[in-house]
């Protein structure tokens, strides 16, 4: 499966040392040069740099031909939906709350990097918890409780297969 992607989820994937699933994942993970741009700019995030300067073989970059501004989505958001929606990928990899809202409002689905780690967890190459952990040491804005429940979860519908 192909995918396109927004910065945020390959930010925090890089942070908590998660981006190597994503070839695991997906074919390959497609981005505009607006994401690419934030990548690159964001100072505290050596890997994020990384990406930015040095894309691997799994990441490429397509320029959406009509990103037509999207009311209080950042550049970055607005192209990947726009992107997803012009080469007619059905998915896109989003974690903030607008840019997730205004991707599903256009028919396209939305994973996350929470999505991504419960994915990987199920398919079996990472420890699930151990990754919820990576998260909660940084500064994603998720609720550590939220994360605890979606253990518990993806815990008992293990348990029961």
């Amino acid at each position: 499966m192909i995918i396109v992607a927004d910065s945020s989820p390959l930010i925090l994937l890089a942070k908590t040392g998660d981006v190597r699933l994503l070839p695991l994942l997906f074919e390959r993970v497609v981005v505009p040069p607006e994401v690419i741009a934030e990548l690159g700019a964001a100072p505290a995030l050596a890997p994020g740099r990384e990406l930015a300067s040095n894309p691997p073989d799994w990441l490429r970059v397509c320029s959406a031909r009509g990103a037509a501004p999207i009311p209080r989505l950042q550049p970055g958001e607005t192209a990947a939906i726009c992107l997803a929606l012009e080469l007619g990928i059905g998915v896109i990899l989003i974690d903030e709350r607008r840019g997730r809202h205004a991707a599903t409002a256009r028919g396209l689905r939305v994973l996350g990097a929470i999505g991504v780690l419960e994915l990987a967890a199920a398919m079996g190459v990472l420890d699930l918890a151990a990754a919820f952990e990576r998260v909660k040491r940084t500064d994603f804005r998720i609720s550590h409780d939220l994360l605890d429940a979606r253990l518990r979860t993806f815990r008992d519908v293990r348990g029961r297969s």
